[in-house]
């Protein structure tokens, strides 16, 4: 594994196992990103992506294979292990924002750090410095039913960025949102990105698959397809 490579996944599968039948969701992922990089994960409707993401955020663990992180081995960690892993090293986007109602913007960014412990001057300028850099440090007193769809999803990034994660992951960042706000959205993740941001994304939508590095093309639980892209 040279220096640069952030994940490496090898020979990774992922069955689900239900009334006596076996359903293969991933069935041999070969896979690595590279510290910086932009990958988008696309593919049809059931082809094994949303659970690749939930493998690669250590949300769910692979039934066989090798899921290395930053140089390290994760795929049989203890759960208060993966759990502090999430919460120091990995940032979520998710579609539907997942935003708690009866916090106000700037609660719901310091709430991961407030989960580690850290002291409240430090939670404060993370997480001004976090809203400043997606556009919503004016809008930090108001409550998400407040805001539109794409000023919830820019909050959303504010927290995922915030305790400034190895690698940012986007499950259909733009599913929520109309094209407008979903190109706006997907301008601020590129601009994360030339920052030095590692960002890796599930879309299903090509438009926005345009925007990474490189993008993975996913079906029936293999990689099928692997492109350059050449700008968004």
């Amino acid at each position: 594994m040279s220096n640069d490579e952030l994940i490496v996944l090898d020979g990774l599968k992922k069955i689900f196992f239900t009334d006596e039948v076996e359903t293969h969701a991933l069935a041999g992922i070969h896979m690595n990103i590279r510290k910086g990089e932009y990958v988008a994960i696309n593919g049809p409707s059931g082809c094994g992506k949303s659970t690749l993401l939930s493998i690669l955020g250590l949300l769910d663990t692979p039934t066989e294979g090798k899921y290395v992180l930053n140089g390290r081995p994760v795929e049989h960690l203890k759960p208060s292990e993966r759990a502090r892993i999430r919460n120091r090293e990995i940032g979520f986007i998710f579609q539907a924002f997942n935003l708690i109602g009866d916090l106000t913007v700037y609660e719901n960014v310091e709430l991961p750090l407030t989960y580690r412990g850290m002291g409240s001057a430090e939670r404060k300028r993370r997480s001004q410095e976090s809203l400043e850099k997606v556009g919503m440090s004016h809008r930090m007193k108001h409550y998400p039913s407040q805001l539109s769809g794409g000023q919830q999803q820019r909050v959303a990034v504010a927290r995922a960025l915030v305790g400034d994660p190895l690698i940012l992951l986007a499950d259909e960042p733009t599913g929520n949102l109309d094209s407008k706000n979903g190109e706006a959205v997907m301008d601020l993740l590129r601009n994360l990105h030339q920052g030095g941001a590692t960002i890796c994304m599930v879309t299903h939508d090509p438009r926005y698959a345009r925007y990474a590095d490189r993008s993975v093309h996913l079906f029936d639980g293999r990689v099928v397809e692997e492109s350059m892209e050449v700008g968004g």
